[in-house]
């Protein structure tokens, strides 16, 4: 397992990588699959808007939070809500480019500003934050008790992560993962949740709220190969959706079947 000087020297060029963009084929190909093909599953059947809807009643009352966007880039599809609601709002990246492109968004809400630093690193002193958003972040830490340490010495008391992981616990994922894997160009800070990284973050936190995402409805993409209407195919796939969201709720083997976890997850 990674130290923490391992990571911060792995950082700095997962920072060079999102200033420049540089990807390979095999990067650009299943970067392509997910933007075209579980993007627009997600869009179409509602899972992001239901995602979103859930985070921002996770945020609750955010008039006197001190607010962590962490991983933010040049700003998520909740970033601006967040500062433009919250006590005090930080938005956090590696990449300078985006973080200047954020700083630019947020000029005019004094209460709000973003930083270019590494979260691990003594660059980064800020704490006491009420609420940790971290929306596709996680899984770019290979250590995730280094990580879990962090997220605790940045908490306020009883404050609360809010997060969006890639899960790697089903078999169909895990096996295209690992025929991808080694012509990955971000491999090395790419590590969607195992079952043994879900455990650690119960042992952790206080898992108050966790729903799974693309689990059944991963397969609505097959939908298209039968011989049936537009509005059957989004009727099935609905449903799909809302039998993984409910049921991952309280199943670990439903939430593990999924391609996609987001929890609420409060200090201890």
């Amino acid at each position: 397992m990674k130290s923490k000087e391992e990571i911060l020297e792995t950082n700095v060029k997962q920072k060079e990588f999102y200033n420049n963009k540089k990807k390979n084929f095999a990067t650009k190909l299943w970067s392509s699959l997910r933007e075209k093909t579980l993007k627009n599953i997600r869009r179409n059947i509602g899972i992001l808007d239901e995602s979103y809807d859930l985070h921002k009643k996770w945020f609750g009352d955010l008039s006197n939070k001190k607010v962590l966007d962490l991983g933010c880039f040049s700003g998520n599809n909740l970033s601006l809500f967040l500062a433009n609601n919250a006590k005090e709002y930080i938005g956090l990246d590696l990449s300078d480019v985006a973080i200047a492109k954020l700083n630019e968004k947020l000029k005019d809400i004094p209460t709000a500003k973003a930083v270019a630093a590494d979260f691990l690193s003594t660059d980064f002193p800020d704490r006491d934050f009420d609420i940790i958003y971290a929306y596709g972040v996680l899984h770019h830490f290979p250590n995730v008790d280094i990580l879990i340490a962090t997220l605790n010495e940045k908490l306020a008391t009883n404050g609360v992560v809010i997060s969006y992981d890639p899960l790697e616990t089903s078999l169909p994922i895990k096996i295209i993962r690992t025929i991808y894997r080694p012509f990955q160009s971000d491999a090395a800070w790419e590590w969607p949740f195992t079952k043994k990284t879900f455990y650690k973050y119960q042992k952790a936190f206080s898992i108050e709220e966790r729903r799974g995402l693309l689990g059944q409805s991963k397969w609505f993409f097959l939908l298209n190969m039968l011989p049936i209407s537009e509005e059957k195919k989004l009727e099935i796939g609905k449903r799909w959706h809302k039998e993984d969201w409910e049921k991952s709720a309280t199943s670990l083997p439903r939430l593990f079947s999924c391609m996609h976890v987001t929890m609420l997850m409060r200090k201890k």
